[in-house]
């Protein structure tokens, strides 16, 4: 698959199969490409707990209103220290959510390009997680995702996107 189908392939998951586990070597191919992603001077201000065991899934459920979570196998979550990224001196921007987002970005399309489903969830009771993971003073979650086989059910309607000539301008 070229890049262009992978990204056209890639897709948000309500449903995944749980009994169906993720190889070893697979996840650890989606944790190197996140493990490779580039951040501002190379500071790397993430943390990437991936949670396959089924007490610590209970502890998280709870952070999380919908139940179709509880389907998948795994969660990646990204964690970050907000003192931790870099920040531009001529007017204060920090790379911070930046860096993040493509961590999160390379993770997921790692998991399309093997197969997997995920969503990007960032609607979450932090201090639920926060505690489930014993997170560090300092830390906390940026984001997650499920991870799993999508359900043989689990279908999607086509994306609609607007098109290029809606959201590119041409100077």
């Amino acid at each position: 698959m070229d890049f262009c189908e992978l990204v056209v392939k890639k897709c948000s998951i309500r449903n995944y199969d749980p009994h169906r586990a993720i190889p070893d070597d697979v996840l650890k191919r989606i944790l190197s490409a996140g493990r490779v992603a580039p951040s501002a001077k190379n500071l790397q201000p993430w943390r990437i707990h991936l949670v396959l065991s089924p007490e610590m899934l209970q502890k998280i459920y709870p952070g999380y209103s919908r139940d179709w979570i509880q389907s998948a196998p795994c969660l990646m979550i990204v964690s970050r220290n907000r003192n931790e990224g870099w920040g531009r001196s001529k007017d204060g921007y920090n790379s911070l959510e930046t860096d993040l987002t493509i961590v999160m970005d390379h993770l997921i399309l790692a998991a399309t390009f093997e197969g997997l489903g995920t969503r990007w969830i960032a609607a979450f009771d932090p201090n639920i997680l926060h505690e489930a993971l014993q997170l560090k003073p300092g830390e906390e979650v940026f984001a997650l995702t499920p991870l799993g086989f999508a359900h043989t059910d689990s279908v999607n309607a086509p994306k609609r996107r607007k098109s290029l000539d809606e959201i590119v301008v041409f100077w």
